[in-house]
């Protein structure tokens, strides 16, 4: 998919094209398996907090409501990135 593909899905708000190609990415090229990689990564973000740890909110709010979208979003593959790995079933180099 290229560049330009994932421009017009986006400007269409056809978010099931975008959402197959973070799919199709994140698994190598198997939508199942990246389907399974995101789903790794939500279950890995709920760990840590199933018993009600304190946070310091304070530093994501002010993060979101500081930083740029695109910074918010490298953010977000980041996290993405880091909790799949922490899942121990790690499939990618972690790099976009």
């Amino acid at each position: 998919m290229s560049l330009q593909y994932l421009k017009d899905a986006a400007a269409r708000h056809d978010a099931e094209a975008l959402i197959r190609y973070v799919r199709l990415h994140l698994g190598d090229g198997d939508e199942g398996r990246g389907r399974r990689e995101i789903d790794k990564a939500w279950v890995e973000a709920l760990k840590p907090l199933l018993d009600v740890p304190p946070t310091d909110r304070e530093f994501i709010h002010e993060t979101l409501s500081t930083k740029d979208p695109a910074t918010l979003a490298h953010l977000f593959f980041d996290l993405h990135f880091y909790l799949v790995k922490r899942s121990g079933e790690w499939i990618h180099d972690g790099n976009l």
